[in-house]
């Protein structure tokens, strides 16, 4: 009996499976998530004079998002002892706060244009199932419930069944992700089709820039597209090259006075993606800051080996000059839970690439590389350089090549990043050969399909003619140029679309012990200093000389900041750029109409003590689905453990067999008392 009260201690009562956790009731705890509306990818119009405080009210629903994530996972003892305590002390507290920021929202938007309808009804937010939890004896693959991702929230059902998230419940190092369910053998991936046709009016040409792979060592967790003015916008760390001044409060004006990382200086667009960490039990300088480790982004950063920038044209006809300042973002950060419309991630291996995986993270034979692609949108509406929810004023091509009705073909840019990282040992959850994954929104569980990139362009006019002559004539040029010998124009417009290839014969895969993280070195932040929303000449935040900055206490003091990282020397010749499918574009809108808005009510929701402050933690106002994939699953757990734990009930076991052998013992000493005693 004490025996096994002690292994039950140990092992937290989860039996042999190291991925389930129970209540002292035997009531399995699931790994779940936080699913709310996506409020910013339906306001597709919002008049400009609002669009600086409707961008920080946005980018405070992320942040309550996240806060209440964090309560959940938190909070999983309270939930199993009671099935309301989720509704009560998380999700209704977030609907209430989310309620208040959408009625601000409204009203800033009926200050100057027209009152947008029906937001309120996009204050609700579900507590689901991740699909990370491991199956019970006999269960298949954990899936996503009875909702799929993308569905609206019916009303009241917020917290409910299966709310109980504890730390460690949706695998990873931090708790939140990667699990052995996130990747795919790439070999099991059939090869895709190729590029749309050339018709004889086609810009064949290519453009090629040089930037580095991030060797400056240059992260913030902002991101000035999204949320401007807003430090840690993101939740989660990104990789820059290009421009060196990119923070939240950078204006138009510091962009372009900044430095680049780019071989040809008049190239000072910036292009930046999430990090890829290996979930190794490293600490990075950011551990414990916002949008790093405190927020679920955990491990070991990896610099790319390898980054290509290419800017193509079109398959139906000459490209017309990208506008300066022109921003666009590809992909979704958010597509876990809101499903694949504007998903375009597209993962493979060197040597493979003309097989895409869109929800999975590839495993690549030995002697691969790791390849993450991004086609970005290169059909422009000839009018706007950024749009309400950053999309409508760009547009993905059609499977021919044809832009939409009213928009005019741009240089396309190809962004392709290749990592050096070795296959994961799912079959021990990573211990022997680590698991990786993309930084990402805590509820978001570093999913492959939230892969996403930025870019603004800062090129100098000049450059920018030359490339689009260099496009239109058919020709190779640009500072990147020679790295590619006898690479082909990846004409079309449809992420993932490969052409036809002979892929290398997959080999097997050994595995490997990762090395012993290395102590990162730390660097003493400036003195804060108060930002204004990105005001010309005056915000802060950028280094003299463009040098990267470390992140410090830049969440806390409203500065935009970053964090050093020693350099990568390795950088061989770039591959081929591959094609792809692009996704859809289609997403319900908020209609608008001419209504008065309570301004009381903006002031309404969430919890506060007798001083106005914050007391449940879900943020106050700042002033602001997996796609579907054809690779089988690997049949292993699709959950990990976080690296360097120990322990588990069959551990616990091998260590008490001397209590065993004296319980034999001790039966044996009656059995010999007995029979002392009748003779």
């Amino acid at each position: 009996m004490a025996a096994s009260v002690y292994a039950s201690a140990t092992d937290g009562g989860s039996g042999t499976d190291p991925a389930r956790t129970r209540s002292d009731t035997g009531v399995r705890t699931e790994g779940t998530t936080i699913d709310c509306p996506d409020v910013g990818s339906r306001l597709t119009s919002v008049p400009e004079p609002a669009r600086a405080e409707v961008d920080k009210e946005l980018a405070l629903l992320d942040e309550q998002i996240a806060k209440a994530y964090q309560r959940l996972s938190e909070s999983a003892q309270q939930t199993q002892q009671d099935p309301g305590f989720a509704d009560s002390a998380v999700m209704n507290p977030l609907k209430e706060k989310r309620t208040a920021t959408l009625e601000r929202i409204a009203i800033a938007i009926d200050r100057v244009g027209d009152r947008p309808e029906g937001l309120d009804a996009l204050a609700a937010c579900a507590v689901r199932d991740s699909g990370n939890q491991a199956p019970a004896q006999g269960e298949g693959q954990g899936g996503d419930g009875d909702r799929q991702p993308g569905q609206e929230p019916a009303d009241g059902a917020q917290g409910g069944q299966g709310a109980g998230q504890g730390q460690g419940n949706n695998g990873g190092q931090a708790g939140n992700g990667p699990v052995a369910t996130d990747f795919a053998p790439i070999t099991s991936v059939q090869p895709g089709g190729g590029s749309p046709s050339q018709g004889k009016q086609a810009s064949r040409g290519t453009f090629a820039t040089d930037c580095g792979v991030n060797e400056n060592g240059l992260f913030n967790s902002d991101n000035i597209i999204a949320a401007p003015g807003v430090t840690n916008g993101a939740h989660h760390f990104h990789d820059y090259v290009g421009n060196q001044a990119n923070n939240a409060f950078a204006s138009d004006q510091d962009l372009a006075n900044a430095e680049t990382s780019c071989a040809d200086d008049g190239d000072k667009s910036s292009y930046y993606w999430p990090v890829l960490r290996l979930q190794n039990g490293s600490k990075e300088q950011d551990a414990e800051k916002p949008g790093g480790g405190i927020e679920g982004n955990a491990g070991e950063i990896v610099t790319p080996k390898q980054v290509t920038l290419n800017f193509v044209g079109n398959p139906r006809g000459k490209v017309t000059a990208m506008p300066r300042l022109l921003r666009i973002i590809t992909g979704d950060a958010k597509s876990f839970v809101n499903g694949p419309a504007n998903a375009n991630a597209s993962w493979s291996c060197t040597g493979f690439e003309d097989r895409q995986l869109k929800d999975k993270y590839p495993l690549c034979p030995q002697g691969s590389d790791v390849v993450r692609t991004f086609k970005f949108q290169s059909c422009w509406d000839g009018r706007n350089i950024d749009s309400a929810n950053h999309r409508t004023h760009m547009a993905f091509a059609d499977a021919a090549g044809n832009c939409p009705s009213g928009f005019r073909p741009v240089p396309q840019l190809v962004q392709r990043i290749v990592y050096d990282v070795d296959a994961p040992s799912l079959e021990d959850g990573g211990r022997t050969t680590p698991l990786f994954a993309v930084d990402s929104f805590p509820e978001q569980l570093h999913k492959p399909v939230t892969d996403h990139g930025d870019f603004i362009n800062v090129f100098d006019e000049g450059l920018m003619r030359e490339m689009v002559d260099c496009i239109n004539d058919g020709r190779t040029c640009g500072a990147g140029a020679e790295a590619e010998p006898g690479e082909e124009p990846g004409a079309g417009e449809e992420p993932g679309a490969e052409p036809t290839k002979t892929p290398e014969a997959p080999q097997e895969q050994p595995t490997k012990t990762p090395e012993a993280p290395q102590e990162q070195p730390t660097k003493t932040p400036e003195a804060p200093q108060q930002q204004p929303t990105r005001t010309p000449d005056t915000a802060q935040g950028k280094n003299p000389g463009g040098k990267p900055t470390d992140a410090g206490d830049g969440a806390e003091d409203g500065k935009g900041g970053g964090v050093s990282k020693p350099s990568a020397t390795d950088k061989p010749a770039p591959e081929a750029d591959q094609g792809g499918k692009a996704p859809g574009t289609g997403a319900p809108e908020v209609r608008a109409t001419t209504a008065a808005g309570t301004a009381n009510a903006a002031e309404q929701g969430g919890s506060k003590d007798d001083t106005g402050e914050d007391t449940d933690g879900l943020g106050q106002s700042q002033a602001v689905g997996t796609a579907t994939s054809s690779a089988p699953t690997p049949s292993v757990p699709p959950r990990t453990e976080p690296q360097a734990v120990g322990g588990g009930l069959a551990e616990t076991g091998a260590q008490l067999w001397p209590a065993a052998a004296g319980a034999v013992l001790v039966i044996a000493g009656f059995v010999v008392l007995r029979r002392v005693r009748r003779g």
